[in-house]
């Protein structure tokens, strides 16, 4: 028996980061995966022929090194792999009512893509002709 997830989406707002009273620092963001609506198993279109899209959101949380890091190098927009876990927490809000709630605890997070800075930066060129062999 095993809780594994992994998800491919893109971050939904800049991660937010705050520390425990112990230190730990946590950091949070939304990811938005999508997948075509169907409808008796065949794929819905929209009137131009596009597929219909239902997207579902996710919050993903990260952990000491791994959060600093997505903190450093995410921002909106960005494709990621997450691979996690999923954590379910209950709890009793000011008024009595039992809550629920449902996170995605990240163990890796894999950049898909850079972020919008880096996309614009040009980056180095290389000779690399006098390494090959022949």
């Amino acid at each position: 028996m095993q809780n594994i997830v992994n998800l491919a989406g893109n971050i939904g707002q800049k991660p937010e980061v705050r520390s425990t009273q112990s230190g730990t620092k946590i950091t949070n963001f939304t990811l938005a995966t999508s997948r075509p609506r169907l409808s008796e198993g065949r794929v819905i279109r929209d009137e131009n022929g596009y597929r219909v899209m239902d997207t579902e959101w996710h919050r993903i949380t990260c952990f000491n090194g791994l959060g600093k890091t997505v903190a450093e190098h995410c921002e909106k927009g960005m494709k990621v792999l997450v691979h996690g876990r999923i954590h379910y927490t209950k709890w009793t809000d000011a008024t009595g009512t039992d809550r629920y709630g449902c996170e995605i605890i990240a163990e890796k997070v894999d950049f898909l893509s850079r972020p919008k800075s880096a996309e614009n930066e040009n980056p180095e060129l290389v000779d690399r002709d006098d390494e090959i062999p022949f």
